[in-house]
């Protein structure tokens, strides 16, 4: 198992334990965190060329952030219809 796909792993692990964890914003301040965390290793995944494993986590992220995806396409067709 490559370096890249451990740390993937372990980015899921936190945002499962974060998840788990009670919370007074309904989890967007820790959405921030994995956004924050996950996009450098969306890009140290690409750079050592390791394409599918970074559509893996394209993947793997986008059911983690499923619902700011959702307020973002809403934000956007509404954006787009004005």
């Amino acid at each position: 198992m490559t370096v890249q796909v451990t740390a993937i792993c372990l980015w899921l692990l936190l945002a499962f334990v974060m998840a788990a964890i009670p919370s007074n914003d309904n989890h967007w301040r820790r959405a921030y965190i994995l956004m924050a965390i996950g996009a450098p290793m969306l890009i140290w995944v690409i750079w050592s060329g390791h394409i599918w494993v970074a559509v893996l986590f394209v993947m793997v992220a986008c059911l983690v952030f499923r619902w700011p995806l959702r307020f973002l396409w809403r934000w956007m067709r509404r954006k787009a219809g004005a």
